[in-house]
């Protein structure tokens, strides 16, 4: 099996959820990642649960570094490391960055072909390029949190816009590389929260940008929507919704008046004109109505055997038992020392001959400082000892 991102090592500055995962995912396809870590830091915990499961996700396959950033000597180790990697991938402001000598500028200098990729809240230039990265304040700039609820209802925050954004900074990284091994040149990439949320509206911001509108602007009622057959959700009889999605009407409503027991040559709804205009209410209506009398499983019973655009609106235990996320690894069962035999998020992307593969969880903090500064910063095991001695290795 080959290993897509073999011998590209890449230095782990990230603090955010959304940008660990990043990083995440290119030790999911075999890249050296080492996490520079502050002695006696503690990854945050969940408050609930015996196991780290936020760190077990964002943290696999990696190793980890612990140094005093702080001292004159820690902060030397760190630009040493960077001189060394492929990748720094960071998220920390560019104030901290530079006074510790981690800056683009400064790292690039001594290693002219590094790929610095950098998450930020707002973007490298502008006005707005110090702002700390906190997705909630990305996601209020973009336009999406007030038409998300239904009219009426407080703006709301879907959380999305984050992983937008770490799988851009992934992407941004890949392509980096692809170039470097093209020309030899290094660059620097940054992407930011505001854009990844921007990126995750991007069908109604387009659609804003060609034909503007009010419309685009207001959050809409279901009992607004133009097609009573697309876009419309009906609540079933165990409170579980389902959804349609079915806006060549013509197409599909044989097969929707079939299990629904609607006549299909009702005079009310025998043209897509009327199941969409004047008659637009009343077919939403009838539709309410026989969504209710069944539960969810007996729709999608329905939909499946006629192979309908249509399907039930799930919550979380859905996915973590449906077969197609197991046998697809977008869900794994391991191991773990804490918790036993749990399920994990796997791999959203699958590929037939370098795949994404689990080869340790989360590490300690500083669980791998003697191999990595022996191996990559190239310090003798003496040398080593003697920096925990004076304790700026942990």
């Amino acid at each position: 099996m080959t290993v897509a991102l073999d011998n590209v090592t890449v230095l782990d500055l990230t603090g955010a959820f959304w940008s660990q995962a990043a990083t995440a995912m290119l030790a999911d396809f075999g890249a050296d990642v080492v996490r520079l870590e502050q002695i006696g830091a503690e990854r945050a915990r969940p408050d609930d649960g015996d196991w780290n499961y936020t760190d077990e996700f964002t943290n696999r396959n990696k190793k980890s570094v612990a140094v005093d950033l702080t001292a004159d000597r820690g902060a030397e180790l760190a630009r040493g490391l960077a001189a060394k990697v492929d990748v720094i991938v960071t998220d920390r402001s560019l104030d901290d960055l530079k006074a510790l000598g981690l800056d683009y500028e400064t790292v690039s200098a001594s290693k002219p072909d590094v790929i610095y990729a950098r998450g930020s809240g707002f973007g490298p230039q502008g006005p707005d390029a110090d702002l700390p990265a906190i997705d909630e304040l990305a996601a209020a700039r973009t336009g999406m949190m007030p038409i998300l609820p239904q009219p009426g209802q407080p703006p709301l925050y879907a959380g999305h816009g984050q992983m937008y954004t770490s799988v851009m900074l992934g992407f941004g990284i890949a392509v980096a590389l692809f170039h470097r091994r093209r020309t030899g040149e290094g660059q620097q990439i940054d992407t930011s929260l505001l854009a990844g949320n921007m990126y995750g509206a991007s069908l109604d911001l387009q659609a804003y940008l060609a034909i503007g509108g009010e419309r685009l602007l207001e959050p809409v009622s279901r009992l607004d929507a133009g097609n009573p057959m697309s876009g419309v959700l009906y609540p079933s009889a165990d409170g579980l919704w389902i959804a349609l999605t079915m806006p060549d009407t013509d197409r599909w409503w044989p097969a929707l008046a079939e299990v629904t027991g609607i006549d299909v040559a009702d005079p009310r709804f025998d043209t897509h004109d009327k199941r969409c205009g004047e008659h637009r209410l009343e077919l939403l209506q009838a539709l309410d109505e026989v969504f209710k009398k069944h539960p969810a499983a007996h729709w999608r019973t329905l939909f499946t055997e006629g192979q309908m655009s249509a399907d039930v609106i799930e919550d979380y235990s859905y996915p973590t038992n449906d077969q197609a996320a197991l046998d697809n690894r977008y869900i794994l069962e391991v191991d773990n020392a804490e918790a036993g035999r749990v399920k994990t998020l796997g791999f959203p992307l699958w590929m037939t001959e370098t795949p994404a593969e689990l080869r340790s969880g989360a590490p300690r903090v500083g669980e791998h400082s003697q191999a990595v500064l022996r191996e990559l910063a190239g310090l003798s095991d003496d040398e080593i000892d003697g920096l925990r001695k004076q304790g700026v290795v942990a």
